[in-house]
């Protein structure tokens, strides 16, 4: 059965993404293209959103590969993944990215001179940072290509046994929250002996803390979706408990960065982190179990936006925040700027080309539609266009 609650978290947690992509052009943090004027305060609804956003995104994508599964057999999904995954990523670095580095080398006086002087010719010279070939805000394409390849073999077992011993001992722990605790240990052990000595990188290669703490919380996504009601029981019912837990290690959090630094405190940090990390994911599972789990025409539409609004959006804010950032324009004008232009113009292009035009639905991860669905919404944007 199709849990529309988790199609609702993944629209909004990508909705979210915009919201985030606009505050790093404010934040004083190092990003792309940066405000004249940095806002300190913006820090702590970042950091807030920066600990569960790209882990829950895991967690459902790991989710919605069970679904993905049910119906297909390894080599058919491996190849459904493939498409799906690997031809936006590919369209991205060569189509969607490049504008963004561009107007970061033009803002930083590396490069000068119109986009069409920039690409193809200096577009694909050199590895980002000190080059120009990247996937920039893509990454999360090629990690969740990996993690699902590699993991299907263990999907598949799963699939095949599900009374196995180890879903079984999980079911048994979650009938209680006490149960959810053991998901930290491994989660615990990657912040203990793989952050402090591989900073993120998003570059695939080397990137150990990445590749295994997200590889985790995917992994964890399939095998909660497998117990079912359990899981979703335990989650609604005990909401309140996950959401006081994941106030009270946020404030510790924030705590230990702000007034313990090199302090013996400091050594809590990593059970902290994940203790608020996986409060959070549970908490805001539980509250979509609870009011979310609902059908509804704009849940189908945005549902398959979202894709298209994720490849395209960090390129349209860069390109709008390169034009603004010397404004002697306030925060609020700006970010009210970069947000509705950000979703105005990424909607536009999905809607009129992407959504409408068959051959461009691949390239953004979407399915072609029928021959004749797909002239009856030409049909309908010529006679739109009449009247």
């Amino acid at each position: 059965m199709r849990r529309y609650d988790l199609d609702w978290l993944r629209v909004l947690v990508f909705m979210i993404l915009i919201f985030y992509h606009v505050g790093m052009f404010f934040v004083p943090w190092e990003w792309h293209i940066k405000n004249d004027t940095p806002y300190e305060w913006l820090k702590y609804p970042m950091l807030f959103v920066n600990q569960w956003r790209l882990p829950i995104l895991f967690v459902i994508s790991g989710m919605g590969t069970s679904y993905a599964l049910a119906k297909r057999s390894g080599n058919r999904f491996a190849a459904e993944r493939i498409k799906r995954l690997l031809i936006p990523l590919v369209v991205g670095i060569l189509v969607i990215v490049p504008p963004q580095v561009y107007f970061e080398r033009l803002a930083g006086g590396v490069f000068s001179g119109s986009y069409f002087d920039f690409w193809p010719l200096h577009a694909f010279v050199g590895v980002y940072p000190e080059g120009n070939f990247s996937w920039h805000h893509l990454w999360f394409l090629p990690y969740l290509l990996l993690f699902s390849l590699a993991l299907t073999p263990v999907f598949l077992y799963f699939r095949k046994n599900p009374e196995n011993r180890f879903l079984s001992w999980i079911k048994q722990q979650l009938a209680t929250p006490a149960g959810f605790l053991w998901f930290l240990l491994p989660l615990l052990m990657t912040q203990v002996f793989l952050e402090p000595y591989f900073p993120v990188t998003h570059a695939l290669v080397g990137d150990w803390y990445t590749l295994v703490h997200y590889s985790i919380l995917f992994f964890y996504g399939f095998v909660l979706i497998m117990i079912k009601d359990v899981f979703w029981k335990s989650v609604q019912d005990n909401r309140r408990l996950f959401l006081y837990s994941g106030i009270l290690f946020f404030g510790l959090w924030l705590l230990l960065i702000y007034t313990a630094e090199n302090t013996p405190a400091m050594y809590l940090t990593p059970l902290v982190k994940v203790m608020n990390c996986w409060s959070w994911i549970l908490a805001l599972f539980g509250y979509a179990a609870k009011y979310l789990n609902t059908q509804s025409s704009t849940l189908t539409y945005a549902n398959q936006a979202v894709y298209p609004f994720y490849i395209l959006h960090q390129t349209v804010t860069v390109s709008l925040g390169f034009y603004l950032k010397d404004m002697e324009w306030g925060f609020w004008t700006k970010f009210v700027i970069l947000v509705s232009g950000t979703f105005l113009i990424s909607w536009l292009l999905y809607e009129f080309l992407i959504r409408r035009w068959n051959f461009l639905r691949p390239l953004f991860g979407l399915k072609m539609e029928s021959v004749k669905r797909a002239a009856a919404k030409r049909t309908t944007i010529v006679y739109q266009d009449r009247v």
